[in-house]
């Protein structure tokens, strides 16, 4: 459903009247403006909230080792922290909200891999920061009754630790039988008498392969030697190898980017921020400096991000999804800025050109776009080879095709990527962002069957979605000085929805980007045109 002025202003309307007990809007289900989401206090006092404590603090790892247990939080809720940080200076120009900034960037900078001392899968100790379950491929080394290694087995599919792998005894003297079940997904595979014998149709490699993706994404190697040895045995776990996420680089490194690029445009601001500028800067540098290997150019110069063959993740080999790369392109942006370096700028173009090449235009002069870039391995699909060494992806023999259209969470984080790169003039129009626009107000925003404030799941349309994406809404602000009704329409979503930081009396995960929204909504009631 397509929403026009008029229905952004009624849904405003009911936004502020609210329900009253017996009036005629209590026939359909009914919401207040009870808390004020374009208020200054409502982000400051709930950011004093914050630092009390929960998922996503600033001095907690980016990997599984953290209070929470839960991989990606510097990532997905410390980063919207600093970007509300940064969305409220913009706005109201107080640079209380700068030096709070520093504050958590500092403790962000202090638990990188390098600092730590820990590594990734290949060994290295990086300035950026890892992640491990459930993100990454899981791995167990079967062993014989003196410890000697046989077969190691790898789960492509997430949450990958939360997989018990059981050896029994086969029926006969050389065979043995796996089972694997994994509780997070609710999924079992048994492989019954399997050996180690290369020649044997019943080779342990060769069934898994053949088998393979399954279930479990299960892959399978051989490290006996061919010795001709038989796994014990015994119960086993599956554990992860940590990886850099480049999507995570960017996600943290985008408000530290912009902190340097806007001190570097104040003479007054460098006065007080000069040197915490520098070494923001730095670090900056230092950490998508870690991706360079992962980033690919074609012939048509258009950039892009891979994940490399071997990389422990479900599809090694293949491009990343647009949102990944673009997600680190915002820093880029950022770094180009503040720079004038011309790799990065050269990099945003690239970027900017990839993405603008994978948007199209729809009957509203909306764009459209999917998950995974069109051409690429994971969108046209791709099969085995019959070796591994072959085929394109180790871990996926076999995937795709994958053609989704892009979700609008992850869809937010194109946007600002290719509003940033507008901005910086590396790519895109003035049509491009009237398109981006659209794209919220005709395809993403809607009404449900009570005529009250809706979302749908992706750029397309689609489906209705529940009231946790309509909460991801204002994370397209950047879109609203195209089109008012951004702002308008995911206002009225948080006025019906009433998202608070604490479910149950518990900080709820999200709370770091419920306060970049509750920013971004304090930033599109100033912008918006």
């Amino acid at each position: 459903m397509n929403l026009n002025r008029r229905d952004f202003l009624r849904m405003g309307g009911v936004a502020a009247a609210g329900a009253v007990a017996g009036s005629a809007l209590s026939a359909a289900p009914a919401f207040a403006a009870e808390i004020d989401y374009t208020a200054r206090t409502t982000f400051d006092d709930w950011d004093r909230l914050f630092q009390q404590g929960g998922p996503g603090q600033p001095d907690q790892p980016n990997d599984n080792t953290n209070a929470d247990g839960r991989s990606g939080m510097l990532a997905w809720s410390q980063s919207y922290v600093l970007l509300g940080l940064i969305r409220m200076y913009e706005t109201y120009r107080d640079t209380y909200y700068l030096d709070r900034l520093i504050d958590n960037v500092d403790q962000v900078l202090s638990v990188r891999d390098s600092e730590r001392g820990v590594t990734d899968y290949r060994g290295l100790s990086l300035p950026a920061w890892r992640a491990d379950h459930p993100y990454t491929t899981g791995y167990t080394t079967l062993a014989d009754s003196n410890g000697h290694a046989v077969l190691e087995l790898r789960q492509a599919l997430p949450y990958a630790e939360d997989t018990k792998v059981t050896v029994t005894a086969g029926s006969r003297a050389d065979a043995f039988t796996v089972q694997l079940v994994n509780t997070q997904v609710n999924r079992t595979v048994t492989l019954t008498d399997l050996t180690m014998d290369p020649a044997s149709p019943d080779y342990a490699v060769s069934r898994i392969y053949t088998a393979a993706p399954g279930p479990l994404q299960l892959t399978a190697r051989d490290v006996s030697g061919g010795a001709g040895l038989v796994p014990a045995t015994g119960e086993f776990p599956m554990l992860t190898k940590p990886v850099i996420f480049a999507v995570h680089t960017g996600m943290i490194t985008y408000p530290i980017a912009s902190f340097v690029r806007i001190v570097g445009g104040s003479p007054v601001l460098q006065g007080r921020y000069r040197t915490k500028a520098a070494e923001y800067l730095t670090a900056c540098r230092e950490a998508v400096a870690v991706h360079d290997w992962e980033y690919r150019e074609t012939p048509a110069g258009e950039g892009h991000l891979i994940w490399p063959k071997e990389q422990p993740l479900a599809y090694d080999g293949c491009e990343q999804p647009i949102n990944q790369s673009v997600g680190l392109g915002q820093t880029l942006v950022e770094l180009a800025l503040a720079t004038g370096d011309r790799g990065y700028r050269r990099k945003v173009a690239a970027m900017s050109k990839m993405f603008a090449g994978q948007l199209t235009v729809d009957a509203g002069d909306a764009y459209q776009w999917r998950y995974w870039p069109m051409g690429g391995r994971v969108y046209e699909g791709f099969a085995k080879t019959g070796s591994p060494e072959t085929d394109v992806s180790i871990f996926t023999p076999s995937g795709g095709p994958a053609r989704q259209f892009e979700d609008i969470s992850h869809g937010a984080i194109d946007v600002e990527f290719a509003v940033r790169a507008f901005r910086a003039r590396l790519g895109f129009t003035g049509q491009d962002m009237a398109r981006l626009a659209r794209t919220y107000t005709q395809n993403v925003a809607t009404t449900d069957a009570d005529g009250l404030p809706a979302i749908h799941t992706t750029v397309a349309g689609t489906a209705i979605g529940a009231a946790s994406v309509a909460h991801q809404a204002p994370r397209w602000m950047q879109a609203t000085p195209w089109d008012p009704g951004v702002h308008q329409h995911s206002l009225a979503l948080y006025n019906r929805y009433q998202p608070t930081p604490e479910v149950d009396g518990q900080q709820a995960i999200g709370f770091g980007w419920l306060l970049a929204n509750v920013a971004y909504l304090n930033w599109g009631a100033k912008y918006a045109r």
